[in-house]
C-alpha cells in the first residue's frame, strides 16, 4: 500500500543479540512456537499461548511499532478478547467509542443505525483507535510475560518442513541464524513471505477503483459517528466515509478514479484541496496518507504442513466493513486454545484443521461481505451503476430500499458449521446456537459485585466452561471444565433476566462453551454423559 507519513512519531525497540543465535548449527535451538509477524495478531496470538503457560517466540523484521493509523475499527468481540489478554480497558479508555452510524446520498441522509442497540453489554459496538496504539498496548502486555520472547530485527528468510518440526533461518544485523520450531505461525501480513516459502497462492479479486485515506488532526464538532456518503457534493460522483480517532484525528476516505496516479495523488498539496473541500475548511493538519486498491483474496489452505497462517498473511479483505484486523484476531482466538491442546498432547493434531475449517469459513463469509459491498460502492458496469442509482432512489422513500443499500456492512463474529459442535436435541427458540459465541449480560456474585457474564467467563481461566441455570440439582461437571452457574446457592444472579431471556434458558439448561467463548452444545436436560460426549467431540477426541 503506498503510502507517507506525516507528523509521525515512531515507537521504536532496539535488537538484542539472542543466546539462540550463539549455538553451532548444527544444533540450532527448538521451541515448541514462533510467530512470525507482530502486528495486533501475531501479538495477540503470543500473548493468549503464553497466558495458557506456553513458550512462544515472536520474530518481526522491524524494530518499531507499525507506522500510520492503519486499522482502526475494533469490534465488541475483538474487545472482550483483548479483556482476556488483559489489555482491553487499555484499549477502550483510549479509543472513541460508537455504535451509530448514518448513510447519506448526496445532501440528504437516507437512514442511520444503532449496531447494539440493546443495553446490557460490557463492551460497546466498536472502539476507533489507531493500530499503533493497541500494538503499543500489547507489546506492554508481553514485557510482563516472560513467556514470551519478542524479538526485533529478525527476518525469516529461509523455511524447511521436517516430519516433527519447521527449520527456519533468520537474518539479523549480526547475521543468520538457526532454529526448530514444533509449529510456526505466520501473521506476516497481505505481503507475507512465509506464505511464498510454502508456495500457497493467494488467489481472489483485486478491484481496480482506488481509495484515498487520510487522517487529519483538527478540531471539529461532528458527533462520534460513522458517517458514510453516496455522492456527496464535496466529492461528486464517488463516497467518503468520515470517522472519529483518538487526539483529534479524523479519518477521511474518498474514491478515487481508477486511473488516478498514486504517487501524485498521495501528495499533501493535492490531497489538502479534497479535504478542504469537504470540511469548508482547511484548519488540520495531515497525520498519514495512504492510497489503496480493494483485496478480496484467500489462501486455499490456512495450514501447510507445521506451518499455519493468521490473519492478513491467510486472507485479505476491503477496508469497509472493518473486517480485516477483526477477523484476524478471530483466528488467533481460535487457534490458540487448540495448538495449547495439541502442543500438551490433550487433542490429536487433527484438531488444528478445524482452525483451518472454522476459520476459511469466515474468510468466505467476509469475502463475501466484503466483495458485495464494494461492487456497490464502486459499480464496475453501467448496469451495477443503474442497479445502485434505483437503490439509492428507493431508499428515500422505502424500508425495503434502506436495506438494500450497502456503504459497508460492519463486522459480525462468523457462526461456524463445525464438526467441533454438537447438533442441538431439544427444541430453542432463540440463544446462540451450536458454533456461535456466546452472549453477554449483566450478573451479580454472591457478595453483591456487579460484573458482566464475559468477566466471569474471563475469570474462570482457559478451558472449557459449562454455563448452567441451576434448579436446585448438582450437575456433575466433566474434570477440566470450570462451572459457572446462573441462580442457587453460591452461583451468579441475574438481576435483569437477561442471561435467562439471552439464552433462552429455563431451570436446568446448560451451555457448553469452548476456550473461545463458541458454544459447542447446549441441553434443555443436561447429563453427565451427554455433556462428556459433547466435551470429547469438541476437543477433537471423536
Amino acid at each position: 500500500m503506498a503510502q507517507v507519513n506525516v507528523h509521525q512519531t515512531k515507537t521504536q525497540f532496539g535488537y538484542r543479540r539472542h543466546p539462540d543465535q550463539d549455538r553451532p548449527g548444527q544444533s540450532p535451538a527448538e521451541h515448541p512456537v514462533v510467530v512470525v509477524g507482530a502486528g495486533p495478531v501475531g501479538l495477540s496470538l503470543a500473548i493468549d499461548l503464553a497466558q495458557r503457560g506456553q513458550s512462544v517466540v515472536l520474530l518481526d523484521d522491524a524494530d518499531r511499532i507499525g507506522e500510520g493509523s492503519r486499522a482502526i475499527c475494533f469490534s465488541k468481540r475483538s474487545l472482550e478478547y483483548w479483556d482476556r489478554l488483559g489489555v482491553g480497558d487499555r484499549m477502550v479508555e483510549k479509543g472513541v467509542v460508537w455504535s451509530v452510524g448514518r448513510i447519506f446520498h448526496g445532501e440528504s441522509q437516507l437512514y442511520q443505525f444503532n449496531l447494539l442497540p440493546e443495553d446490557g453489554h460490557k463492551r460497546p459496538a466498536f472502539i476507533n483507535l489507531q493500530q499503533y496504539y493497541a500494538e503499543a498496548y500489547l507489546v506492554d502486555r508481553i514485557s510482563d510475560l516472560p513467556e514470551v520472547d519478542l524479538r526485533w530485527r529478525n527476518k525469516v528468510t529461509a523455511l524447511e518442513q521436517r516430519n516433527d518440526s519447521v527449520a527456519l533461518t533468520i537474518e539479523t544485523p549480526e547475521g543468520a541464524y538457526r532454529l526448530h520450531a514444533q509449529y510456526v505461525v505466520a501473521c506476516d501480513g497481505a505481503r507475507s513471505s512465509l506464505r511464498q516459502m510454502v508456495g500457497a497462492e493467494f488467489a481472489g479479486q483485486v478491484f481496480e477503483d482506488q481509495f484515498l485515506i487520510a487522517d487529519v488532526k483538527m478540531t471539529a464538532e461532528f458527533p462520534t459517528e460513522r458517517w458514510f456518503w453516496f455522492d456527496p457534493p464535496f466529492h461528486a460522483g464517488r463516497s467518503a466515509l468520515l470517522h472519529r480517532q483518538p487526539d483529534d484525528v479524523w479519518r477521511i476516505d474518498l474514491q478515487l478514479n481508477r486511473y488516478a496516479d498514486p504517487v501524485v495523488e498521495k501528495k499533501p498539496e493535492n490531497v489538502r484541496p479534497r479535504i478542504a473541500r469537504m470540511l469548508g475548511h482547511d484548519k488540520f493538519e495531515f497525520e498519514w496518507i495512504s492510497l489503496y486498491k480493494f483485496q478480496c483474496r484467500r489462501m486455499d489452505r490456512f495450514i501447510h504442513g507445521r506451518v499455519i497462517f493468521a490473519g492478513d498473511s491467510a486472507h485479505q479483505v476491503s477496508p469497509f466493513g472493518a473486517r480485516g484486523a477483526n477477523s484476524g484476531l478471530e483466528d488467533a482466538e481460535n487457534l490458540s486454545w487448540k495448538l495449547d491442546r495439541v502442543l500438551r498432547g490433550t487433542s490429536p493434531a487433527s484438531l488444528l484443521e478445524s482452525y483451518h475449517a472454522e476459520r476459511s469459513m469466515a474468510a468466505d463469509e467476509n469475502i463475501r461481505e466484503s466483495t458485495r459491498s464494494t461492487d456497490f460502492m464502486a459499480p464496475n458496469s453501467h448496469q451495477e451503476a443503474r442497479l445502485r442509482k434505483a437503490v439509492l432512489s428507493l431508499a428515500k422513500e422505502t424500508e425495503f430500499g434502506k436495506r438494500m443499500v450497502n456503504g459497508g456492512r460492519l463486522s459480525v463474529p462468523c457462526s461456524y458449521d463445525t464438526p467441533l459442535s454438537s447438533p442441538d436435541a431439544d427444541m430453542w427458540g432463540a440463544g446462540p446456537r451450536p458454533g456461535c459465541s456466546m452472549l453477554d449480560a449483566p450478573v451479580a456474585t454472591s457478595a453483591g459485585e456487579q460484573i458482566y457474564l464475559t468477566d466471569a467467563f474471563r475469570k474462570g481461566g482457559t478451558d472449557f466452561t459449562l454455563l448452567s441455570f441451576s434448579n436446585g440439582m448438582q450437575l456433575g461437571v466433566p474434570e477440566g471444565v470450570k462451572d459457572i452457574r446462573i441462580g442457587g446457592e453460591g452461583g451468579l444472579a441475574d438481576p435483569s433476566g437477561l442471561v435467562a431471556r439471552r439464552y433462552d434458558a429455563d431451570a436446568g439448561a446448560a451451555y457448553l462453551l469452548r476456550p473461545d467463548g463458541y458454544v459447542a452444545a447446549r441441553f434443555r436436560h443436561p447429563t453427565r454423559e451427554t455433556i462428556a460426549a459433547a466435551l470429547s467431540r469438541a476437543e477433537g477426541l471423536n
